[in-house]
């Protein structure tokens, strides 16, 4: 009697969309404007590379005034520098599987109006579908 092992699985992002990201990349100061589709709403923002998502939030994080905000500044350099270290290598091979956005708009059926935010970070499997340009 064989024993199988489960299998773990996950969504898959939009090939598109990934793609999308990592030509973004090679432009560090682009920007462009996408709506996406998101569990419990609409998230529209533009669309940037992860360093400048990095930059905006430490810069972010240096408005707010409470303890500990200089430490989280540097929190998404160390996590960068952690996950390059066990993989032992840079990963710009790889496709991306977040997303960063900076301007960002959240809405959802209970606030039409929207929350809005310096800069957001999701998972692109969690993006159901998505669009160029924010909405009017």
């Amino acid at each position: 009697m064989t024993t199988q092992i489960p299998a773990l699985t996950e969504p898959v992002p939009d090939l598109q969309l990934q793609m999308l990201i990592r030509l973004l990349g090679e432009d560090p100061g682009a920007g462009l404007p996408v709506t996406l589709n998101v569990p419990g709403g609409l998230v529209h923002g533009d669309l940037i590379t992860r360093d400048a998502w990095k930059a905006d939030w430490a810069e972010a994080l240096h408005r707010v005034r409470a303890d500990g905000t200089e430490l989280l500044a540097r929190f998404p350099e160390a996590v960068d520098e952690a996950v390059d270290e066990v993989r032992g290598e840079d990963g710009s091979h790889l496709l991306p599987r977040w997303i960063h956005l900076r301007k960002v708009t959240l809405t959802a059926a209970g606030r039409p109006d929207g929350i809005e935010l310096p800069v957001w970070r999701g998972r692109l499997a969690d993006v159901a579908g998505w669009a160029l340009g924010r909405p009017e």
